[in-house]
Protein backbone atom coordinates (compact mmCIF):
# COMPACT_ATOMS: atom_id res chain seq x y z
CA UNK A 1 0.00 0.00 0.00
CA UNK A 2 1.23 3.39 -0.78
CA UNK A 3 0.97 6.75 1.47
CA UNK A 4 0.54 9.29 -0.68
CA UNK A 5 2.12 12.50 1.32
CA UNK A 6 2.64 16.10 0.95
CA UNK A 7 5.79 18.11 2.92
CA UNK A 8 7.65 21.22 2.06
CA UNK A 9 11.02 21.01 0.68
CA UNK A 10 12.63 22.19 4.28
CA UNK A 11 16.07 20.08 4.15
CA UNK A 12 15.46 18.21 6.93
CA UNK A 13 12.70 16.71 4.98
CA UNK A 14 14.21 15.77 2.00
CA UNK A 15 17.84 14.70 3.20
CA UNK A 16 18.91 11.42 1.76
CA UNK A 17 18.42 9.55 5.41
CA UNK A 18 14.76 10.84 5.75
CA UNK A 19 14.09 10.48 1.60
CA UNK A 20 15.35 6.44 2.50
CA UNK A 21 13.40 6.05 5.56
CA UNK A 22 10.43 7.31 4.08
CA UNK A 23 10.55 5.19 0.74
CA UNK A 24 10.97 2.19 2.82
CA UNK A 25 7.57 2.51 4.30
CA UNK A 26 6.48 3.22 0.34
CA UNK A 27 5.24 6.72 0.97
CA UNK A 28 4.52 9.06 -2.22
CA UNK A 29 5.35 12.00 -2.48
CA UNK A 30 3.25 15.34 -4.36
CA UNK A 31 6.06 17.52 -6.02
CA UNK A 32 6.00 20.87 -3.96
CA UNK A 33 6.01 24.25 -5.59
CA UNK A 34 7.96 27.18 -4.80
CA UNK A 35 6.34 28.68 -1.64
CA UNK A 36 3.05 30.46 -2.64
CA UNK A 37 0.25 31.67 0.33
CA UNK A 38 -2.48 30.48 -2.42
CA UNK A 39 -1.11 26.67 -1.93
CA UNK A 40 0.07 26.27 1.83
CA UNK A 41 -2.47 24.89 3.72
CA UNK A 42 -1.80 26.72 6.94
CA UNK A 43 -1.62 29.99 4.68
CA UNK A 44 -4.42 29.75 2.93
CA UNK A 45 -7.27 27.67 4.83
CA UNK A 46 -6.02 27.61 8.26
CA UNK A 47 -4.52 30.40 9.99
CA UNK A 48 -6.13 33.09 7.61
CA UNK A 49 -9.60 32.45 8.63
CA UNK A 50 -8.38 31.44 12.65
CA UNK A 51 -6.73 35.15 12.33
CA UNK A 52 -10.10 36.54 11.17
CA UNK A 53 -11.86 34.79 14.13
CA UNK A 54 -9.79 36.68 16.66
CA UNK A 55 -10.52 39.80 15.07
CA UNK A 56 -8.54 41.77 16.79
CA UNK A 57 -8.80 40.48 20.20
CA UNK A 58 -5.73 40.74 22.76
CA UNK A 59 -4.82 38.09 25.55
CA UNK A 60 -3.21 39.26 28.30
CA UNK A 61 -2.00 35.82 29.43
CA UNK A 62 -0.90 32.92 27.13
CA UNK A 63 -3.74 30.32 28.44
CA UNK A 64 -6.59 32.81 27.11
CA UNK A 65 -4.47 32.66 23.41
CA UNK A 66 -4.57 28.81 23.68
CA UNK A 67 -7.76 28.37 24.69
CA UNK A 68 -8.85 30.54 22.04
CA UNK A 69 -7.35 28.97 19.88
CA UNK A 70 -8.76 25.32 20.79
CA UNK A 71 -12.12 26.60 20.79
CA UNK A 72 -11.85 27.90 17.18
CA UNK A 73 -10.42 24.27 16.11
CA UNK A 74 -12.50 22.29 18.08
CA UNK A 75 -15.76 24.61 16.63
CA UNK A 76 -14.73 23.57 13.16
CA UNK A 77 -16.40 20.40 11.40
CA UNK A 78 -14.20 17.25 9.47
CA UNK A 79 -16.05 18.38 6.63
CA UNK A 80 -14.28 22.10 6.54
CA UNK A 81 -11.16 20.29 6.44
CA UNK A 82 -11.68 17.45 3.99
CA UNK A 83 -13.54 20.53 1.61
CA UNK A 84 -10.53 22.75 1.85
CA UNK A 85 -7.59 20.15 1.13
CA UNK A 86 -9.96 19.43 -2.08
CA UNK A 87 -10.24 22.69 -3.03
CA UNK A 88 -6.21 22.88 -2.71
CA UNK A 89 -5.66 19.97 -5.08
CA UNK A 90 -7.61 22.59 -7.40
CA UNK A 91 -5.49 24.95 -6.90
CA UNK A 92 -2.49 23.28 -7.30
CA UNK A 93 -3.98 21.91 -10.41
CA UNK A 94 -4.75 25.63 -11.98
CA UNK A 95 -0.91 26.22 -10.47
CA UNK A 96 0.67 24.02 -12.58
CA UNK A 97 -1.61 25.13 -15.84
CA UNK A 98 -0.64 28.68 -14.87
CA UNK A 99 2.88 27.32 -14.52
CA UNK A 100 3.44 28.43 -11.53
CA UNK A 101 1.42 32.00 -10.99
CA UNK A 102 -0.43 32.51 -8.25
CA UNK A 103 -4.46 31.22 -8.17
Amino acid sequence: MKVLSHQDNARVHTCPASMAKLNEFHYEFLPHPAYSPDLVPCDYFLFSNLKKWFGGKRFTIREQLIAETEAYFEGLNKSYYSDSLKKLKNRRIKCIERKGDYV
